[in-house]
């Protein structure tokens, strides 16, 4: 199977009890449809925890914001809460990860409209074109 989404947060590695490593994060994938008869766009987003077992090292690359490509199989976690209810999580057991887009630790620069900003300061050239 293959999902795409964005990293909710940054990945942690952990240790289990027999020296093995895993990198758990979790993913937000975004999907849209229009219900039947009406004009209105509905967005949902379903979150997703993951697990890679096979190297560590990748952890250092997913960060909050980045988008993935995922491959593997999907499972359901199913538990009741502290107060009875029954809840469930799903779960992605990853077998290969592609990184799509990372995200920037630097701020989007504020895009200036340098057209009128010349026009103020400067005279118009006398170039026909």
């Amino acid at each position: 199977m293959e999902i795409t989404g964005r990293l909710t947060r940054d990945a942690v590695v952990a240790n289990t009890a027999k020296d093995r490593q895993v990198v758990n994060f979790s993913i937000a994938v975004n999907d849209t449809y229009k219900a039947k008869g009406s004009t209105e766009v509905k967005k949902i987003v379903t979150y997703i925890d993951c697990s890679y077992w096979l190297s560590a090292g990748v952890a250092q690359w997913l960060k909050k914001g980045t988008m993935v490509e995922l491959f593997g199989r999907i499972g359901v976690n199913a538990y009741l809460s502290a107060e009875g209810k029954a809840v469930g999580s799903l779960t992605f057991h990853t077998s290969n990860i592609k990184i799509l887009l990372f995200t920037s630790d630097v701020q989007p620069v504020q895009a200036k409209n340098v057209a009128s900003e010349k026009s103020k300061n400067e005279e118009p050239d006398d170039l026909p074109f």
